[in-house]
């Protein structure tokens, strides 16, 4: 005889793990529906939460109750902030790239003069950013922009002379290079570098423009006496100075006029003066991809060891350039004593050290075409310095991302 329910003899529930519970069983006697339980009302969401962060992914409901965007991962943001650091040089870098392997656009480029519309947009640009007490820091350090043009029209001229001397074949590459040292500074990448740097702008355009315009005069004097004493050198003297108006002042009174006569265009451009100097970055970008997409013929047939040679000249010489300007600037620095000088303030000495260590490839081109092959193949003249264009600007980009750097952790350092 039985004297206990089957279901009396199951083991008790304190014998089972803790943190379990057995849902009791009815009788045998009773109706289900007499002992259903009572349903249990769902866990709060909040719990959910931490399993949610362990396993790696975002709650899309923030602490206040409101919904917010999951966060980037970790690898695009370190690329998009890399991007944004080195701008400037990738985007030349990529120029170059794509006008070697097609050169269809670039070609289609030049033949609409894409290069003198990103030109006039550079200083229009330029035109735009410049605040007017800039131009009266820029009397202010006249002595700086002397310095700059006795640098940029007498002694890299005189450096000529010496690269001369360097035996090499083709014979062309070397005589282009030393051509290159008697040009007059870039007309818009010193400009540009030094407003993405903070330097004085109104300082480099004003040695951008009074270079090029006595460039016109002396270019001539300098090749004659240095390179091609019986060529018969001569620049299309009204032609230069017609573009130098064109292409530098006229924006530039343009953008500057427009500034000064609304005060709405004056806000907006100074809340986003990071994207005009991203765009005034890209405008100068056009200018190598157009320069090596004409030239990609020609830089192909030369052979890599000859062409390597001539790369690394032009940028020993860039290089040279720099050194002397910076260690001029420092030396001019010790030996004013009247208060703070000129030559030690950060926003003139970048300016001066910019724009004085470059080289201009138009005026170059214009030259050579002049010349009518008299110091050889016209080609094999413009090849090595439209690499050495190119590679001062990467160069200059470089040290303005180090410059800016070392600005940023100054800043937060205080």
């Amino acid at each position: 005889m039985i004297t206990h329910h089957p279901s009396l003899l199951r083991p008790p529930l304190l014998a089972l793990p803790a943190g379990i519970r057995r849902r009791p069983t009815p009788p045998a006697f009773l109706p289900t529906t007499a002992y259903a339980p009572r349903p249990r009302s769902p866990a709060p969401l909040h719990r959910l939460r931490p399993l949610r962060a362990a396993a790696g992914g975002a709650s899309p409901v923030g602490g206040d109750g409101g919904k917010r965007e999951a966060p980037p991962p970790v690898l695009r943001a370190a690329m998009l902030g890399f991007a944004r650091s080195n701008f400037l040089p990738l985007a030349l870098i990529g120029g170059i790239i794509l006008g070697l392997l097609d050169p269809t656009l670039g070609c289609l480029a030049h033949k609409y003069s894409l290069s003198k519309y990103s030109t006039f947009g550079i200083f229009v640009i330029s035109g735009l950013t410049l605040r007017t007490k800039e131009l009266g820091a820029a009397l202010e350090a006249w002595p700086a922009g002397l310095f700059g043009l006795g640098s940029i029209l007498l002694f890299t001229p005189f450096l000529a002379q010496f690269i001369m001397q360097v035996q090499f074949f083709p014979r062309e590459f070397i005589t282009g290079l030393a051509m290159f040292c008697c040009m007059p500074t870039t007309l818009s990448s010193g400009v540009t570098l030094t407003q993405l740097v903070g330097g004085n702008s109104a300082l480099a355009l004003a040695m951008t423009v009074v270079s090029n315009l006595l460039g016109i005069i002396i270019v001539p004097l300098s090749l004659s006496k240095y390179i091609g004493a019986g060529a018969g050198v001569s620049l299309p003297t009204e032609q230069l100075f017609k573009s130098l108006v064109t292409s530098l002042l006229i924006p530039l009174i343009i953008g500057k006029v427009a500034r000064e006569t609304s005060k709405g265009i004056a806000d907006f451009v100074d809340g986003n003066r990071q994207g005009f100097s991203v765009a005034s970055g890209f405008l100068l970008s056009l200018v190598p991809w157009i320069q090596v997409s004409r030239s990609r013929s020609l830089i192909l047939s030369v052979q890599l060891k000859a062409f390597a040679v001539a790369v690394v000249v032009g940028v020993l010489l860039h290089l040279a350039l720099l050194a002397f300007n910076a260690a001029m600037l420092q030396i001019l620095s010790h030996l004013d004593q009247k208060g703070e000088s000129v030559f030690a303030r950060k926003e003139y000495a970048r300016a001066a050290i910019l724009v004085a260590s470059q080289k201009t490839l138009p005026v170059l081109v214009a030259v050579v075409e002049q010349l009518g092959g008299a110091l050889g193949e016209s080609g094999f003249l413009v090849i090595p310095c439209v690499a050495a264009h190119i590679n001062q600007i990467i160069i200059d980009s470089v040290i303005v991302n180090w410059w800016r750097q070392r600005d940023q952790q100054l800043s937060n350092a205080n």
